[in-house]
């Protein structure tokens, strides 16, 4: 079982829309700071300062799929609970429950490619090494 992080948002006026009700891009948003979180929280360096792995550039987003249960406001806070819920070869898929106290407001899943730069500077997904793993459960 992976371990989970909470990222806390206070939610601004300009994160809403003129109903005042945050525009959903930003879930996308929070949710990706979310995914970074939960790695340095795990104790890992920044992806670009990862020494054991030469070329790392991070895990980029290849999928996102959001289901929304409720609206939030400005003025409130809310907390983005993420954890891995599946590792495979050179992808893994986060789980995050975005929650205001008890209330479930939105949960969504990304699919995300473990990847370094190659010789040619382009991108490559590489397996996810072992220690990225066992720091993470």
């Amino acid at each position: 079982m992976s371990k989970t992080s909470i990222f806390r948002v206070d939610v601004h006026f300009g994160d809403c829309d003129p109903a005042g009700i945050v525009f959903f891009p930003n879930f996308s948003r929070w949710m990706d700071a979310a995914s970074h979180f939960f790695f340095r929280s795990c104790g890992l360096p920044p992806w670009s300062e990862m020494t054991e792995l030469p070329g790392s550039v991070g895990a980029p987003l290849l999928e996102i799929h959001t289901r929304f249960n409720q609206s939030v406001t400005y003025g409130e806070t809310i907390e983005i609970h993420t954890r891995v819920e599946a590792w495979r070869n050179k992808v893994f898929i986060q789980h995050h429950r975005v929650m205001r106290g008890d209330d479930l407001i939105c949960e969504g899943r990304e699919t995300r490619a473990f990847c370094v730069r190659d010789e040619q500077g382009r991108l490559k997904a590489v397996p996810i090494p072992e220690f990225i793993r066992a720091a993470c459960e």
